[in-house]
């Protein structure tokens, strides 16, 4: 299984997906997180995993925010977005930019990965960038605990393209640290043709002891909060706040 079309030949896609506006609730919370969390004055921020700069969108009002992620495609949607953000190509499980920030962020790209040796490499990333004092603010989509399967649908209009989507997130194998996320994009373009594209988007999976416990082993002090207004019908919402001591 290659890497998930979206972030790639469809990348320029993302916005009819996943508009800038329906971030600006969760954009709040991470954002009084992220204060809440940093010991200190917050204004420089590492976001790792940023794909196409939503939360950047309303996060760079208050924040002089860093943006990384693997994907050039993504990221060229992001810089139409926010310009006046600092973009940087890099895999978030070795980039080292040799600076520290206030703080990191790293949204629902933490769920691609699938394995303890990643998620251990981004969680050093993290650290190895935030100033002592300084908060990290990790938000998979799922933990263990609170997993279970579901459907969504959506998508936008936009000029003269148009998509519609249907989202299927299922757990073949509950005893792995994995679960898949099934697209199908039902695309309209410019001259009216339609096609339809399935999009397979394997996702990681682990407990929420799992995730303090790396934190930990990391350096971090981390602790749960829980977000449930955010959550969709399907389950619980959590991200993990932590702080890097002085």
């Amino acid at each position: 299984m290659g890497a998930p079309k979206l972030y790639h030949e469809l990348a320029d896609w993302w916005p009819l997906l996943s508009p800038p506006a329906d971030y600006a609730e969760e954009a709040a919370f991470y954002q009084r997180i992220l204060l809440e969390t940093c010991r200190g004055e917050c204004r420089s921020v590492l976001e790792l995993g940023s794909g196409g700069g939503n939360n950047a969108f309303h996060l760079k009002a208050r924040f002089d925010l860093v943006l990384v992620d693997r994907s050039v495609g993504m990221l060229d949607v992001s810089r139409r977005l926010n310009p006046e953000c600092e973009h940087i190509q890099a895999d978030m499980r070795d980039v080292r930019l040799g600076r520290e920030f206030d703080g990191v962020f790293v949204h629902d790209a933490i769920c691609y990965m699938t394995t303890e040796v990643d998620l251990r490499r981004v969680i050093a990333t993290a650290f190895a960038h935030c100033r002592p004092g300084g908060a990290a603010l990790f938000a998979p989509d799922h933990v263990r605990e609170s997993f279970q399967a579901s459907t969504d649908h959506g998508g936008e209009d936009g000029g003269k393209r148009a998509l519609r989507y249907l989202e299927w997130t299922w757990d073949p194998e509950p005893d792995d640290t994995s679960y898949v996320v099934d697209y199908a994009y039902l695309l309209r373009d410019e001259d009216g043709s339609t096609r339809v594209v399935w999009d397979r988007h394997i996702e990681g999976l682990f407990g929420r002891m799992e995730w303090l416990g790396l934190l930990s082993d990391a350096g971090f002090e981390a602790t749960v909060v829980p977000a449930d207004h955010l959550a969709p019908a399907s389950g619980q919402y959590e991200v993990f706040a932590c702080r890097k001591p002085r």
